[in-house]
């Protein structure tokens, strides 16, 4: 097999032995820890960083977002630079005209007036009395800003994505009331969280507590509060009759039955504080949403475009990864010899991010992705996982330099997968040259490595790799297979 390599940093590097010699030693310390100290370390740490990432926010944390005017208007400029990125990038795409349309909508509607109340709940739960309710009971000068609108029922539908349609026009209120007929099932409190981790306002309305008793209905009040931290207030809002006994001074008795007011003092009360202390900073609120919404949804285009332009190179080095390892096969860690490679990898990766490397810049962070995939046993792990792929093959296993050069492949790909990861989650700028989190990085390359040693995609990769390794071999296996067939 024939590479060319017209990158000066690959011409200069792949020939550095005290690199070798370095990552050689390195190897050494790794093996001494035994197949199982390995795996183990890398399965601590794995499950140690997703009960990081998967470990909820506090409610402080969720309800802490700036409000002011100008944190709002500076969210909606960076909106709008992640839109103009994606018009030089591609100015032809179809969602382009539609949000640059939104960016001017964001800057009117921070002057809004107008408050929106999203009711919503379960089925059966009181939305539409109580919106009766409200706006029968309302002070005017209420009742002319703030409208109210109920959702569709949640959990209404076993459809998956019923309750996300549902849940739709309370992401895009300015203050949400939740009703529940009681203590908050399982699926209420999660929905309720998913609100909160969006920065969501929220009141929970427990509702129809005058069908329990006395005693239970404070035990379901207590329980609500302590787990919504307070922000909880009790009410009736359609009262069950009561039956009202006479006795005359004859004697007789009459009976009727009497409709009680509605219960809704309290709800009146706190609402009403709420939104004639706060409506400007929930106007505000709704506008920082819909614009983080905006740059996601931008940001989500243009990491698809840069996604595709990522691949193709991704894929070209790490079959020049292989080639040279499988050419040069030093024992065991000359996989990792290929930090040249990655090198010139970081930097036209970086390009396309519009993430900006010298060429010392790309090989400190092609050097710290060594170490991190050393640090985590990725090394070890992907050499024997590929290994024992290729054991199935006789004839390949046997051919010098396949592991390692299919192995120099994997971890090239998962390095390049890595960096792609990292650059989409980063702030979209022009040009920017700003500093490497390699505490981020090593999440990343953990989460991507997870994604990528399912078996049958170890069992194609290395198709793949005798396939250009190894082409008579490929070739001969693929004879004898037909041969078989017929």
């Amino acid at each position: 097999m024939v590479v060319k390599l017209q990158r000066p940093i690959l011409v200069g590097g792949l020939g550095l032995t005290f690199t070798l010699w370095m990552l050689q030693s390195l190897h050494h310390s790794m093996v001494q820890l035994g197949e199982f100290s390995v795996m183990s370390l890398l399965l601590v740490g794995g499950g140690l960083w997703l009960l990081k990432q998967n470990r909820p926010k506090n409610d402080s944390q969720m309800l802490e977002m700036p409000v002011d005017r100008a944190t709002v208007e500076n969210a909606i400029a960076k909106a709008e630079v992640v839109v103009s990125q994606l018009a030089s990038e591609a100015d032809n795409h179809q969602a382009l005209v539609t949000l640059r349309e939104r960016i001017p909508q964001l800057y009117l509607e921070l002057d809004r007036e107008d408050i929106l109340v999203a009711v919503t709940g379960g089925k059966s739960v009181g939305k539409t009395t109580l919106i009766q309710v409200l706006e029968s009971n309302w002070h005017p000068q209420i009742r002319q800003t703030v409208s109210l609108q109920e959702t569709p029922p949640l959990f209404a539908q076993a459809e998956e994505n019923s309750d996300a349609t549902a849940l739709a026009p309370a992401k895009t209120a300015d203050f949400v009331l939740f009703l529940t007929n009681g203590d908050l099932t399982d699926t209420e409190f999660q929905t309720i969280q998913q609100l909160r981790a969006e920065y969501q306002q929220l009141m929970l309305v427990f509702n129809k507590q005058d069908q329990y008793l006395p005693d239970e209905r404070a035990n379901v009040l207590l329980s609500l509060k302590q787990r919504m931290l307070g922000n909880v207030v009790a009410t009736a809002v359609s009262p069950l009759p009561v039956k009202v006994r006479k006795h005359g001074e004859d004697g007789s008795v009459q009976e009727w039955m009497e409709q009680p007011t509605p219960d809704i003092q309290q709800l009146t009360q706190q609402l009403g504080e709420i939104l004639a202390q706060q409506a400007q900073q929930l106007v505000w609120a709704t506008v920082m949403r819909k614009t983080l919404s905006l740059k996601a949804e931008a940001k989500n285009y243009l990491n698809g475009i840069r996604r595709d332009r990522a691949n193709p190179v991704i894929e070209q080095y790490q079959w020049i990864a292989a080639a040279a390892a499988f050419a040069n096969p030093v024992p065991a860690l000359d996989i990792l010899a290929t930090a040249a490679i990655n090198a010139q990898m970081v930097m036209d990766l970086g390009n396309i991010y519009q993430q900006k490397f010298s060429i010392e810049q790309a090989k400190t962070v092609a050097g710290e992705m060594g170490g991190l995939m050393l640090k985590l046993g990725l090394v070890e792990l992907s050499s024997k996982a590929i290994g024992t792929v290729l054991k199935s093959h006789a004839i390949t296993f046997v051919a010098g330099g396949a592991v390692q050069g299919v192995s120099a492949a994997y971890l090239t790909r998962l390095a390049g997968l890595s960096l792609v990861e990292y650059f989409q989650q980063q702030e979209v700028t022009v040009n920017s040259t700003t500093g490497f989190n390699v505490e981020k990085l090593g999440q990343t390359l953990q989460k991507v490595f997870q994604q990528n040693q399912q078996i049958s995609f170890l069992q194609g990769f290395v198709k793949q790799g005798v396939k250009r390794l190894l082409p008579e071999v490929a070739e001969g296996e693929m004879i004898g297979a037909e041969k078989a067939v017929g």
